[in-house]
């Protein structure tokens, strides 16, 4: 690893935002100055930052997203996962996809109000809303704000069908609500789990929550007849594809129903940020595995192909859907994710069950 590695971020740079009429750099003299007097150049701490949308609801128009709408309590996540497709819509905050994505967090805490007034619309038709399409709605920001307690209440209240997509442990502070969710069927949980390896979720994932209690959550929540999809997302060859069947075989042995898997995809920011950051983690094998990225896409990093782009083409890619149907034969045989319940709704949008 790098002497220059960051530690404790994903990002090892603040890629310039495309948007920005301005280009900031880190000069070499600035560095030295900070050195002789004793300052730090960059102060390596996450900032909360309040902002106020009008809405919260958000219409999935992609034909290969499995989500029909999602809600984003928080943009930016300071999991710091170094993949994540997220990190380009930081740049429409006005932000750095790099490390300002993991370092300034915005904060929508009035997210349970937008939502109440979306569903207690009369145009409003119930369709499972996904708690984050975007970034990681149980992200360490929750464990202050607890947006993403309130919403589930609010979902709970107009017995409204909800999914999470999570990789943090945070999600069992919320059981309670989910269990009354789970009794008319109207939650389903994604749990990401990407690698076995604490090594590599160290590197890959460097905040987010251990292996060994990601699988202790798919557990708690399968005993608790709450429905749970694990996310092997994404596959990147060379770093966590010769962990497919292991990975299918532990998150099934602790309850889940049904795995779901892209190939990685580096879209836009993301290829220069993902390449700077494997070159300074892992130099030996760096190149190697952009290359057979750049395989599983045309030759290049940058996929947007719809139906392609997180499933990947050519032979690695083939070779990767053949572990997939296996891993799928051999241990999820005779189990199927539910369709959430969304015939309650229409009954509770004034709050309680109408009688007439």
């Amino acid at each position: 690893m790098s002497k220059n590695y960051l530690k404790g971020r994903g990002a090892q740079q603040n890629k310039t935002n495309k948007f920005s009429e301005f280009i900031y750099e880190t000069r070499n003299d600035f560095l030295e100055f900070c050195r002789i007097e004793g300052e730090q150049a960059n102060k390596n701490k996450t900032q909360y930052i309040p902002i106020f949308p009008k809405t919260i609801i958000n219409k999935v128009t992609s034909p290969d997203i499995g989500m029909a709408f999602s809600m984003n309590p928080y943009q930016g996540c300071e999991h710091g996962c170094i993949y994540c497709y997220a990190r380009n819509t930081h740049e429409y905050w006005g932000y750095s996809p790099g490390l300002d994505f993991e370092r300034k967090i915005l904060i929508k805490e009035d997210a349970p109000k937008l939502l109440e007034a979306k569903l207690k619309s009369k145009r409003w038709e119930a369709k499972t809303i996904v708690l984050s399409g975007n970034t990681d709605c149980y992200q360490p920001a929750e464990k202050e704000y607890k947006i993403t307690r309130a919403c589930l209440r609010v979902f709970l209240k107009y017995k409204h069908p909800v999914g999470i997509i999570t990789k943090n442990a945070l999600i069992l502070r919320d059981l309670d609500v989910l269990k009354e969710l789970a009794k008319d069927n109207l939650i389903g949980v994604n749990m990401s789990v990407t690698s076995l390896s604490e090594e590599t979720r160290r590197v890959l994932e460097p905040r987010t929550t251990t292996i060994k209690k990601r699988l202790e959550v798919i557990r708690i929540l399968s005993e608790n007849n709450i429905p749970v999809n694990a996310m092997l997302a994404p596959i990147i060859p060379g770093i966590n594809s010769h962990e497919i069947l292991n990975l299918a075989k532990a998150v099934s042995q602790n309850g889940a129903v049904s795995f779901a898997f892209t190939v990685v995809r580096l879209n836009g920011a993301i290829g220069e940020i993902f390449s700077d950051w494997i070159h300074k983690t892992m130099p030996n094998k760096a190149q190697k595995v952009l290359n057979q990225i750049k395989e599983c896409h045309g030759g290049t990093l940058n996929d947007s192909r719809y139906g392609i782009r997180s499933k990947g083409e050519g032979k690695i890619a083939t070779q990767i859907h053949d572990m997939v149907r296996i891993a799928r034969q051999t241990y999820f045989k005779d189990k199927s994710f539910p369709k959430l319940n969304s015939k309650l709704h229409k009954q509770y949008k004034d709050g309680q069950m109408s009688l007439f």
